[in-house]
């Protein structure tokens, strides 16, 4: 579990980081069959992990559910927004790593390239037929708007007797 930087002196504070950025592997040490872990290591190439981190804020308003995702230097066609039909918004692409060449010297290297891939099941209360996607300034926008609610009709029952 990570911690919180505090603002103050770039000290540590004892407050958990509920959503740390670090990605747990529940089955890191467990001893697999041979060439089950190979399978699986086959379909997540390591270049997967790069970019697994797209940071993605969902706000809920009064009519919309609005999501927004975090993709410096990614431009829209390097970008999939789907829907399945229970309800799944994935959003998922490639950021290309940067060719090298033997002429340049490089002293550090911490941006990454590869594979991301977010989704988040979306409540019943959606239209999935009028979903809207923007990307402006490399924060895609993804906008889902909610079916009204009508409110029941009150109607007041006269009491006799």
């Amino acid at each position: 579990m990570s911690l919180i930087p505090s603002f103050f002196g770039n000290r540590r504070s004892s407050v958990s980081d509920p959503f740390p950025l670090d990605v747990w592997d529940p089955f890191r040490d467990f001893p697999f069959p041979s060439g089950y872990s190979s399978a699986l290591s086959s379909q997540f190439p390591p270049e997967t992990s790069a970019v697994v981190n797209a940071r993605v804020d969902w706000k809920e308003t009064p009519v919309a559910h609005v999501f927004k995702a975090d993709l410096p230097g990614l431009r829209k066609e390097e970008v999939k927004v789907e829907v399945e039909d229970d309800r799944v918004l994935q959003i998922s692409g490639q950021r290309n790593i940067e060719k090298e060449d033997k002429n340049d010297t490089w002293h550090r290297v911490e941006r990454s390239g590869g594979m991301f891939s977010r989704r988040f099941r979306l409540p019943e209360n959606v239209k999935m037929d009028q979903i809207k996607a923007s990307m402006e300034s490399g924060v895609l926008t993804v906008t889902v708007p909610k079916v009204e609610v009508t409110k029941p009709d009150v109607k007041a029952i006269e009491i006799s007797g």
